[in-house]
């Protein structure tokens, strides 16, 4: 059965095309994608996330239990409130998953991991704490909005009150829980998955529907997750499901930064990304930007003098006004020129670096 998020009613109410993503009943947009995409880029838009999979983790074994799962150092969160980005990886380095963990104090950690793969990381999970002294909670109560662009930490700052200066003084992607907001006791982060400023806000369901009205009545605008996607692909930021999967490694999907090779500790799937580390991988993504019409899209094979590879994440760029993608490709020299076969034509497209796309502009 296709679930829901407390804010459906809403969205359907504002004109919302509603489209099934993950077994959810979600906003893909409220009538322009691009319009939405720049709204976020130049001001400030709202994301509904509530699909997303809040998971508490604590007990006397959560450090050790999550030194095993994560292929990112947990050691690095020194102090409560901060966060770290990383990949759940099985023993053959390929990622089950990918997820931000929150220090929330203690032994007590907030992981936040994607929607589509609730049932399965749920199940991974379950089958690595038997060794360690943990309790692992879901947290289908809680509700998250994610409030993006140049002008959105204004924005949701001046609807928190007396709790507006304690979210003021967060640092990027540290986080802290605020009682006594006006609506209700929240945990805000200053993270997203658009490359813009902003906060991601999890509240009770009430408290996200009346933050959701206010946000409104401020002036932000919704944005469905069609411009969502866009966004984060002009931010060089993943999707689990077209740019990492359970057969790719980090050092294969461009997140080799994400794995912490630090000395005696033992995470699941290590000696496969430390040979990558090591060795190199025998493929690499990379990014690519295409001068000529048209559009880069998921499957088209990308041509390399070392063999060809594929588009794995493919757009128009609202930004830049071109059509630029991931891909992964064999290892080896591109200096011999890519090309990506559009309709049985090999169109040339350049490599380069991303993100494309930094502040809201050409990177």
């Amino acid at each position: 059965m296709t679930r829901k998020t407390i804010l459906n009613d809403h969205h359907r109410a504002l004109g919302a095309r509603m489209v099934d993503f993950g077994g959810w009943d979600m906003p893909i947009h409220y009538g322009s994608q691009i319009e939405e995409h720049h709204q976020v880029r130049r001001d400030a838009g709202m994301f509904d996330v509530s699909h997303m999979n809040i998971v508490d983790v604590d007990g006397p074994g959560s450090r050790a239990f999550l030194r095993r799962l994560l292929a990112n150092s947990i050691d690095k969160l020194k102090q409560p409130g901060r966060a770290l980005y990383s990949c759940m990886l099985n023993p053959r380095g390929g990622v089950i998953d990918d997820l931000i963990v929150y220090f929330l104090g203690g032994d007590a950690y907030r992981l936040v991991a994607n929607a589509a793969t609730r049932d399965k990381d749920m199940a991974w999970i379950g089958d690595q704490i038997t060794d360690f002294d943990v309790r692992v909670r879901q947290r289908p109560e809680l509700s998250i909005i994610a409030v993006q662009g140049p002008n959105a930490r204004e924005r949701v700052l001046g609807l928190l009150g007396d709790a507006a200066v304690q979210a003021s003084e967060l640092g990027r992607f540290a986080a802290a829980e605020l009682p006594g907001t006006p609506f209700g006791e929240v945990f805000i982060a200053r993270t997203g998955y658009t490359g813009e400023d902003g906060f991601e806000v999890v509240a009770s369901e009430s408290g996200a529907v009346a933050l959701w009205d206010a946000l409104l009545h401020a002036g932000v605008k919704p944005v469905g997750l069609g411009a969502r996607d866009t966004l984060r692909l002009e931010a060089g930021m993943n999707l689990y499901g077209q740019d990492m999967d359970e057969d790719t490694s980090p050092y294969e999907a461009a997140l080799g930064w994400t794995v912490s090779l630090d000395e005696g500790r033992d995470f699941i799937g290590r000696e496969v990304v430390e040979a990558h580390h090591r060795d190199g991988a025998p493929r690499r993504m990379i990014g690519l930007l295409m001068e000529d019409k048209g559009v880069l899209r998921r499957g088209q094979a990308v041509r390399t003098a070392g063999g060809d590879g594929e588009i794995l994440s493919g757009t128009f760029s609202p930004t830049l006004g071109k059509a630029i993608a991931f891909a992964r490709v064999p290892a080896g020299d591109l200096s011999g020129g890519v090309s990506v076969d559009i309709r049985g034509r090999d169109v040339p497209v350049r490599v380069v670096k991303f993100p494309f796309v930094r502040d809201g502009k050409p990177a």
